[in-house]
């Protein structure tokens, strides 16, 4: 069976590609099963240029075919921050701590203003196809202080209007009917039959 390879080491995140390739006749594997050792430094300054160089990097190194995600949060009064440091953003992947330091930096902000999406850039790249990214937004507000136990990251501060609820609010099928991964997914899944004729 033909192997695409998810560029991350989160098991929870290959599931979400099982649906779309499994009937397509591959099988989903991750980082962990394959290059648990490999570390790919993010140096791009956008989440289209950080995906397609994971997918890239991990294509070339394994041969095999490769998916790779990047994806944040920007805010529009912060000018797009924390953006692709999102992860980041208050030191070393401390969810907690990022939270606290966006609240801080829109003390004072209203409502209005607090507009904010989700991004997430798809890219796939193999040895036999030209890397292809997809692109996939959620827009919403950020809140005063955290709602919800669900999700992680960001989604506790996350407000999505249409919905009434913060992203930590949802459940996970809830979220991925409208979350940014979903739609660079749905995304890309039209497109993947094309692609890997």
């Amino acid at each position: 069976m033909k192997q695409v390879v998810i560029a991350t080491k989160n098991k929870g995140k290959a599931k979400d590609f099982e649906a779309l390739f499994t009937p397509l006749g591959y099988e989903v594997v991750t980082m962990f099963d394959v290059a648990p050792d490999m570390e790919i430094e993010e140096t791009g300054t956008t989440f289209e240029e950080n995906a397609i160089l994971k997918a890239e990097t991990l294509a070339n190194a394994l041969g095999k075919l490769v998916i790779a995600d990047d994806s944040g949060l920007a805010i529009d009064a912060l000018g797009g921050e924390p953006g692709v440091y999102s992860a980041r953003y208050a030191g070393d992947h401390d969810d907690e701590a990022n939270i606290v330091k966006v609240l801080e930096k829109l003390q004072g902000v209203e409502d209005k203003e607090r507009t904010a999406r989700f991004c997430c850039a798809l890219a796939i790249a193999g040895p036999e196809i030209e890397t292809y990214t997809v692109f996939g937004t959620c827009e919403g507000v950020i809140l005063h202080e955290k709602r919800g136990t669900n999700g992680f990251g960001y989604d506790p501060i996350f407000f999505v209007p249409e919905l009434d609820r913060s992203m930590a609010e949802l459940s996970p099928e809830e979220k991925g009917a409208i979350s940014h991964r979903g739609n660079a997914i749905r995304k890309l899944a039209d497109k993947l039959p094309t692609l890997l004729k």
